[in-house]
């Protein structure tokens, strides 16, 4: 696989810093059932990286600390780690919030049927990958037969209550374009969504994510593969809106790897470029962890570099849709 890093570290992106933190984002690893061409965590069945039990304490015992209250649950296929019923009984029994970021195929693959009416019971907000209402296009994207697994897991959820009105049971959808372009306007886009997900296949759901692809690890890759790197690069920065800044995930949010170490956000996390470069309330590390958290306030700097332009490009992009 390419590294983009060396194409991404000089950067004159805007220095920004961190507000209130209201959720931290837990990467429960690296492994998933399936290997998507735009994955910017290269996430895989074959990968064998997980968070262990004591690192999941160790986050809410953090998130108690400074006040979080949301539990943001990522991969991979978090459901794939041992531990995540355990993690989610115990956040929700803390009084947490949590969000699921399901992969909607995950509840079709042998050994976990139990996904759906686990998360209903425990009333998880479910943000379920569906990049296109095309099922070409999702089968080109993410394997052949996808789209159509996706489309009755999506009913499994519906059928428990999840995206009916007033059930309480919040079900988002992501989109991801399948080029390399920004997404279109995200208003536009859930409408459409909306009704042809409704018409063709009766499903209902709350809102619609529209995501921009970062352009590292695998999705990176396959653009340097493609000579298109430069190019999307230049999309980015070409639109980028200073007005975006104020709304980025990384104000009010922070990364957590399987390991426990500290980021900005998920996509530094795959860049390996720690919180805040280390500021100096965490002098001395080099690699911030939970344990750091414990005893020292949340570093307010945010390190950044090129690939930050995907959230602020456009209608901006963060890990909860458009920005504006």
């Amino acid at each position: 696989m390419h590294d983009t890093w060396p194409l991404l570290r000089e950067s004159d992106f805007p220095r920004i810093r961190r507000g209130r933190v209201q959720t931290l984002q837990l990467n429960l690893g690296y492994r998933c059932n399936l290997s998507c061409i735009h994955c910017h965590v290269a996430a895989g069945p074959r990968r064998t990286e997980r968070m262990e039990h004591e690192t999941m304490e160790l986050a809410l015992d953090v998130a108690a600390r400074h006040g979080i209250g949301m539990l943001d649950l990522t991969g991979g296929s978090p459901e794939m780690n041992p531990e995540f019923r355990w993690l989610v009984g115990a956040a929700r029994a803390a009084g947490l919030h949590v969000m699921d970021r399901l992969n909607p195929t995950i509840m079709e693959e042998p050994g976990y049927e139990w996904v759906g009416e686990f998360l209903a019971q425990h009333r998880v907000e479910a943000v379920a990958s569906l990049p296109c209402y095309s099922q070409a296009n999702v089968d080109e994207q993410r394997g052949q037969g996808v789209f159509e697994s996706s489309i009755r897991a999506l009913r499994t959820l519906n059928a428990l209550g999840y995206g009916v009105e007033g059930s309480g049971l919040v079900l988002n959808l992501v989109y991801n374009p399948n080029g390399a372009f920004l997404p279109p306007d995200q208003v536009k886009l859930e409408a459409d969504y909306r009704r042809l997900l409704a018409d063709n296949f009766g499903i209902v759901f709350n809102h619609l994510f529209a995501l921009a692809n970062m352009p590292i690890q695998r999705y990176g890759s396959w653009l340097l593969s493609k000579g298109r790197f430069a190019d999307y690069m230049a999309t980015l920065k070409g639109a980028h809106q200073a007005s975006n800044l104020a709304s980025v995930m990384c104000r009010s949010l922070i990364s957590v790897d399987y390991l426990g170490y500290l980021y900005d956000c998920d996509f530094n996390q795959m860049l390996h470029l720690p919180l805040g470069h280390a500021e100096p309330v965490l002098a001395g590390t080099q690699r911030p962890h939970l344990r750091d958290l414990l005893d020292h306030d949340i570093p307010r700097a945010i390190a950044t570099a090129e690939h930050c332009y995907g959230c602020t490009a456009g209608q901006g992009s963060s890990c909860g849709g458009a920005l504006v």
